[in-house]
């Protein structure tokens, strides 16, 4: 008997303000969370299903921002997603043009890489 396949359903993000990066994610991506801290946990859940995001406290040893990781969400208009956002406060940069869709850039406020990106609904030549 083989085990199933792992399914990826949490992100873990560590931050030395836990209340500050939730208050991101709630406020421009839409997570639903309490703030409350349950076991040191942070719990963010998306709306519209797929994985949670779980807010940790960084201890002093962690490094911030690294590069080694970026959330991307999924939008299907990312221009439209990117005029929302300014008005709310967050700049995406440039949008890049991939095979098919296109994507932009920017950091949460412990400076980690998040990503939009119409992937998803990208059109197949």
């Amino acid at each position: 008997m083989t085990s199933p396949l792992p399914i990826l359903n949490i992100i873990m993000i560590y931050s030395r303000d836990m209340q500050r990066i939730a208050a991101f994610y709630e406020r421009y991506f839409g997570f639903v969370t309490t703030r409350e801290i349950v076991n040191g946990l942070i719990e963010l859940t998306p709306p519209s299903g797929g994985a949670i995001i779980l807010i940790h406290q960084a201890a002093k040893g962690i490094k911030l921002g690294q590069v080694g990781v970026k959330l991307v969400f999924s939008v299907e208009d990312v221009e439209a997603f990117k005029v929302a956002s300014a008005e709310a406060g967050l700049e995406f940069g440039a949008t890049h043009p991939a095979n098919g869709y296109c994507y932009a850039n920017a950091k949460d406020p412990d400076g980690n890489s998040v990503s939009i990106s119409s992937r998803i609904y990208r059109t197949q030549g």
